[in-house]
């Protein structure tokens, strides 16, 4: 494990918002940061040019996905998942505890790890702490996960219980393996405990004795309501360590990450930019906006005005509501560029308020405008699979 300053280096905070940076193999990353979803070696409809183009740092991908297909095997072959999909930034990757559990159509958890049938073709395969530390090291990427056990909602709390203790003896076969594979890419420990504000901060001590590079907020924003996502990360925060990054996993609605950027959280990832896209929605300052409006026939005007996205710059909401209606594949590509931008750049603003010491001001007024003109509830959130 590497020290907390060739980490982290917190630069200010300013109220409970944090700004700092994150090292890494491939680079820094300026937090706080939304990181683009690429499950499967892909951020859908959007190519890696594209990325750096409107300024994602650092993108993330999946080692059940990459591990069912195309394979490690495939994976090691070409080089890794930089080389793979072209792309020379960071990589944080999810270790496919979520998967496993989610996805797969047959398992059979053991001890050891989870014995599951492949949700592509019904192949059995194997993923425990050990495989999944060794299967992120094979990807290359910059950051890797814990293999976890992620209970569903709502849980029981003797089931709860049951499953923190496994994710925790797991997470201390992780530590082991990273330090015996000898790679210098970081690992993150993910905290878990349900809606138990005992067993979070719990999670938290057990997590922070083994010693991470890292530390996320796992078994959010997977049913519950809202109310009880916040209590969650409110559980859970406070307990992590000042000098080490903190990763809330699975969350990118634009209103919830300013909150929880209040509460000391620096790193997110969701797939909703691009599945809402898929559905129509684009993200606004006022909430999710959708392209089939009938005041979006004539409207010269872009989805967002100001917007210094590649869509916004160049095609009116007409256009792109033209392009949705007859189905047209360029319609859902110039949504999800905006969508991804939007995210990207309201971290950006968030940052740079911190750093300016106008935190407050900043997202109270972002909130207020944000919510009078809808809710993130409305739209769907959860893992791109």
């Amino acid at each position: 494990m590497k020290t907390a300053a060739e980490v982290f280096h917190l630069e200010k905070t300013d109220g409970g918002a944090r700004a700092g940076v994150v090292h890494t193999e491939h680079g820094k990353v300026q937090t706080p940061v939304f990181m683009p979803v690429g499950t499967q070696a892909s951020v859908k409809g959007v190519s890696p040019d594209e990325l750096t183009e409107m300024g994602a740092q650092i993108i993330l991908g999946n080692t059940y996905h990459l591990v069912v297909r195309p394979g490690l095997e495939v994976m090691q072959t070409m080089g890794g998942l930089h080389k793979f999909m072209r792309w020379d930034g960071p990589i944080l990757t999810d270790s496919g505890g979520f998967q496993v559990f989610s996805l797969a159509k047959i398992r059979e958890v053991k001890d050891e790890g989870v014995w599951f049938s492949s949700h592509v073709d019904g192949k059995k395969l194997f993923l425990g702490p050990r495989e999944a530390v060794q299967a992120q090291v094979a990807l290359g990427s910059d950051i890797m996960m814990a293999f976890d056990e992620c209970p569903p909602w709502p849980c029981a709390k003797d089931v709860l219980e049951k499953s923190l203790e496994r994710t925790l003896r797991w997470a201390k076969i992780c530590r082991e393996e990273q330090g015996a594979t000898g790679t210098k890419n970081l690992l993150f420990g993910i905290v878990q405990g349900g809606d138990q504000s005992d067993l979070r901060k719990k999670s938290c001590e057990a997590l922070q004795e083994i010693g991470f590079d890292g530390y996320a907020i796992g078994g959010v924003s997977v049913g519950e309501p809202e109310k009880e996502m916040m209590a969650a990360i409110d559980s859970s925060a406070p307990h992590l360590p000042v000098d080490r990054p903190r990763y809330v996993m699975g969350l990118g609605h634009p209103d919830q990450m300013v909150r929880m950027i209040g509460k000391g959280v620096d790193m997110f990832d969701c797939v909703l930019p691009t599945r809402v896209a898929r559905n129509g929605t684009a993200c606004t300052s006022t909430g999710p906006a959708s392209v089939r409006k009938s005041t979006w026939t004539r409207d010269e005007g872009p989805i967002v005005e100001g917007c210094r996205c590649y869509t916004c710059l160049r095609f009116s909401r007409a256009y792109i509501q033209h392009l949705i209606k007859a189905e047209e594949l360029l319609g859902l590509r110039l949504i999800s560029l905006h969508n991804l931008f939007f995210n990207l750049e309201t971290l950006r603003q968030a940052r740079t308020a911190i750093l300016e010491g106008r935190w407050e001001s900043w997202s109270r007024e972002f909130l207020e405008r944000y919510q009078r003109g809808g809710s993130s509830k409305e739209e769907e959130s959860g893992d791109d699979v």
